[in-house]
């Protein structure tokens, strides 16, 4: 999926929709994000030197694993995030980075969902963490 098929799934606009692309490969959600270095999370986080905030990496990993939620959605619903768990950050995420994530879900109880995922940059592993959605609306 592109930025434009991800828009018919999930409500983020402009700065808010922080993926490139994202594929179902299987059970797993497969996205990807440029850093570019220009992001409004960026300016000042930290000015000097620019990092990517970790609850931004969270919510790129979180709309990552919605692409597994297509099908248990109806129309006018949203996915929401309802938990984060067990997060822990390896490494920095810096402009120039490409972060690719892995999430797949874990446990399904409509209209909650349980998922793990993880968020590398060149193969090294920057942040993993579980979290849970709720799909409300309609």
């Amino acid at each position: 999926m592109d930025k434009e098929q991800l828009m018919q799934l999930l409500p983020h606009r402009d700065n808010m929709l922080l993926l490139d692309s994202v594929d179902k490969e299987g059970e797993e959600a497969v996205g990807k994000y440029y850093v570019l270095g220009d992001e409004f999370f960026l300016k000042g986080h930290f000015p000097a030197k620019p990092v990517v905030p970790g609850v931004i990496l969270c919510e790129i990993l979180a709309q990552s694993a919605c692409v597994l939620l297509t099908d248990s959605m109806k129309e006018g619903t949203i996915p929401m995030y309802a938990g984060l768990d067990k997060v822990r950050f390896r490494a920095p995420v810096v402009p120039g980075d490409t972060i690719e994530t892995r999430c797949h879900i874990t446990r399904a109880k409509h209209p909650f969902y349980f998922a793990e995922g993880k968020a590398t940059v060149g193969g090294k592993v920057c942040v993993t963490a579980e979290f849970s959605f709720v799909i409300t609306g309609a």
